[in-house]
């Protein structure tokens, strides 16, 4: 896990070994501890909600982002590889590329004004169904389990059996709020949700809500009903003059943001089901500027369903606008961590070797989350010059490649010797914009830094 975090390389099996110098020793125990099933990753990550969970006042609920995920994948012979739809594509084109498909669960560690840092809890490989071969694609028997193993290998039914499995392992008297997007927003995930448990997610615009339905009158014959009279969609209860405008504000983007929502419920979706009641927000769309002096830009609005009637408004948007952490997340496990890039084959190293160095990213935000909220100061290193120095008064949250730096220095710090640099080392100036020295191309080079070595 160490050498997860300092490898220079791509995170392959052998780069691992070469950093942590077993490359002249017997390789074959480090294949065998991924491969055959020797690694419980859950054990790493109930370290790393455990340490969360103490940092969480009691009343407070646990947020968690669940969020997938697609590594990309050329090999046909790898467990869970297939043909994915590209996020990264054009909205007007739907391009596939080969990759696999993951889960992952991210908690938010509040910090003060009203931030937060999503930590992952949870790294699992979500594959779906494989194909069926075309020599039983005409077998009625074949194709009934075919659509029952889609069934039980959809991204759904895994994110359920995740969230059951975490609703397990925390305290009853701890309430957990899922936060998804909106393909988690359907029937399955809404009818599925275990006790204790809300889910606030993004939704249509469009989409068909209903009042409760009116009581049923004594002596009346027939059935009551499910549904009440048809209501505004979300998309016309934001046009809707009658309904005013609530101010609301929350952290988001380094600062605190005035927002303008609109509320309405409880309602019924037919998703969700008869017996579990929702609200919409509405959240009006935020004014920006390119540039200091350019017109004035606006986003989309959000739609937002939420299946908790007593949540408060203020803590509804800012618990979604914390979701946006567990993107960051991803982007920063595949560029800087390395995450996926394991050229392994089997189920239990597609399994193991990514949730591993998810971990890994999870314990080093851990340990740099309890400092910076500890009595202990987090010495980085010193700020390139160009950068903007931080206010004093404010103690900002280092980025992920600072403490990766600062690992790795101090790793590494201790066997360089820079007696062997000072023979050819000038003292550097103070003026930025002085003119860099030239360095004769010269074929000594290539041993000088042998040497250095």
């Amino acid at each position: 896990m160490l050498g997860c975090l300092l490898c220079p390389e791509r995170l392959t099996v052998t780069n691992l070994i070469c950093t942590g110098g077993g490359q002249q020793q017997d390789w074959s125990a480090h294949y065998r501890l991924y491969s055959q099933d020797r690694v419980q990753e859950s054990v790493l990550f109930d370290e790393v909600r455990t340490a969360l969970l103490q940092e969480l006042p009691a009343q407070q609920p646990l947020v968690v982002a669940l969020d997938d995920t697609l590594v990309r994948k050329r090999g046909a012979h790898i467990d869970g590889v297939g043909w994915k739809r590209d996020p990264l594509g054009p909205p007007f084109q739907t391009n596939l590329v080969r990759g696999q498909r993951y889960l992952q669960f991210s908690a938010a560690w509040p910090l003060a004004e009203g931030a937060a840092r999503m930590v992952p809890i949870g790294f699992f490989h979500a594959p779906s169904a494989p194909k069926l071969p075309k020599a039983t694609q005409t077998d009625e028997q074949e194709l009934k389990l075919h659509r029952e193993q889609q069934k039980q290998m959809s991204l759904n039914a895994h994110a359920l059996a995740q969230m059951k499995q975490l609703r397990a392992q925390c305290a009853a008297s701890r309430s957990i709020i899922f936060c998804g997007d909106g393909s988690y927003t359907n029937a399955a995930v809404l009818r599925g949700l275990p006790e204790g448990t809300a889910y606030l997610g993004r939704m249509r615009k469009d989409a068909v809500l209903h009042e409760l339905p009116a009581t049923k009158a004594a002596g009346s014959n027939g059935r009551p009903s499910s549904y009440g009279a048809q209501a505004l969609t979300p998309e016309g209860l934001r046009t809707d003059e009658a309904t005013p405008w609530s101010p609301v504000e929350a952290f988001a983007a380094g600062k605190r943001h005035d927002f303008r929502i609109k509320t309405l419920g409880p309602l019924l979706w037919r998703k969700a089901g008869a017996e579990r009641p929702v609200r919409i927000v509405v959240i009006a769309p935020l004014g920006y500027r390119l540039r200091k002096g350019s017109a004035l830009l606006y986003r989309q609005p959000a739609y937002l369903l939420c299946s908790d009637m007593d949540l408060p408004l203020e803590q509804l948007l800012q618990y979604y606008l914390w979701r946006w952490g567990i993107e960051v997340n991803f982007r920063e496990e595949k560029s800087l961590i390395g995450t996926g890039q394991a050229q392994v084959r089997g189920a239990a190293s597609n399994q193991h070797l990514p949730a591993v160095t998810v971990a890994a990213y999870a314990m080093l935000w851990t340990a740099a989350l309890q400092l910076h909220q500890g009595a202990e100061t987090l010495h980085l290193l010193q700020r390139p010059r160009w950068r903007a120095k931080p206010n004093e008064q404010q103690q900002p949250l280092p980025s992920t490649g600072d403490l990766l730096r600062l690992l790795r220095y101090q790793t590494w710090a201790g066997a360089l010797r820079p007696s062997t640099l000072c023979h050819f080392t000038t003292k550097p100036t103070n003026k930025t914009s002085a003119q860099k020295p030239l360095l004769p191309a010269s074929p000594s080079l290539p041993g000088m830094l042998f040497a250095v070595a």
